[in-house]
């Protein structure tokens, strides 16, 4: 038995396909656009200002509404040996009595990143991982955690995706209340 290859199968197909087709009407040629004339297209659309075209905004400037603060306001300083890192306020959970000290700027110290702290001040400083709901308030930190605090001697930095964070007080359950089934 002979065999016939799949791509002439293929092809063959395409053939016969095309037969029982009528025929396409024929392409239609036309001119390559110039230069003058595609320079004159753009002309005509960099003068479209999409712009007036939008209504007036309405409403409270946004930019208003959250004036830059300060990020020295914002943040705690904590230095040692030359370095010093900024972190938000409330990152810290826990500050020793031992380094209370380091929670000001050093006459000479150079800022550096986190990271860069952190990682050359490993033996003071105990970083707590938290979630995001956790440092927004919404679900309290776990008790070992909490236990893990009490008896840590370490300076204590919440963090989030490895870098500070700030934590929320924890916000206050609504109270419950019995859904009163309306009566007839």
């Amino acid at each position: 038995m002979r065999t016939i290859p799949c791509t002439l199968l293929v092809c063959a197909a395409a053939v016969l396909s095309a037969k029982a087709q009528p025929a396409v009407a024929a392409m239609q040629m036309r001119d390559v656009a110039s230069q003058e004339e595609l320079l004159l297209e753009r002309r005509k659309a960099l003068l479209i200002d999409p712009m007036k075209h939008l209504p007036a905004a309405t409403g409270e400037d946004p930019s208003k509404a959250n004036p830059p603060t300060d990020i020295l306001a914002e943040s705690d300083i904590i230095s040692f040996r030359g370095m010093a890192t900024l972190v938000p306020k409330r990152a810290i959970l826990q500050i020793p009595q031992a380094y209370a000290g380091n929670l000001k700027m050093e006459p000479g110290s150079k800022f550096v990143g986190w990271m860069e702290f952190y990682s050359a001040n490993r033996g003071w400083i105990t970083t707590v991982d938290v979630s995001r709901e956790q440092a927004e308030g919404k679900v309290p930190i776990a008790e070992d955690t909490q236990k893990m605090l009490s008896k840590n001697r370490n300076l204590v930095v919440a963090t989030y995706k490895a870098g500070p964070i700030s934590i929320l007080p924890p916000k206050e359950p609504a109270p419950e209340t019995a859904m009163k089934t309306p009566t007839p």
